[in-house]
């Protein structure tokens, strides 16, 4: 039983069962359709749909030199943070994220003056000893 061909036309309620459980030979036309609307589906679908959006890092260091760094740090991250504490800050989440020991020296903030708002902030460091 289980090596007769399966019919080529089937009741509406037989045609759902068979495209779940993908019960179509292999080069027939209800193949390439079934291949054709995965297809579909995989490059026609919106990202949005599944909140499957890349989300850039928080935390990037710019630029090293020998005995001083640059990092990024998003605005999320310290714009709560009072300006005194900004930089006590900085270094505890360089250290959380990186796990490298560096003294941060500053924080500045980086603004969209067109905007008036902070982007971000530009932490200098020097490397603890």
């Amino acid at each position: 039983m289980a090596d007769q061909p399966i019919a080529n036309s089937t009741p509406a309620g037989s045609l759902g069962r068979r495209l779940i459980f993908w019960d179509f030979a292999r080069a027939s036309w209800q193949y390439d359709v079934v291949v054709g609307l995965i297809l579909v589906f995989i490059f026609a679908t919106p990202r949005d749909w599944f909140r499957d959006q890349p989300k850039a890092s928080s935390i990037i260091l710019m630029s090293s030199q020998p005995g001083s760094n640059r990092v990024f740090i998003a605005t999320d991250l310290l714009e709560t943070v009072p300006q005194a504490e900004r930089a006590r800050r900085a270094q505890l989440l360089i250290h959380q994220r990186t796990g490298k020991t560096w003294h941060v020296a500053r924080v500045e903030p980086i603004g969209d003056e067109a905007a008036h708002e902070v982007k971000g902030f530009i932490a200098y460091t020097d490397q603890a000893q």
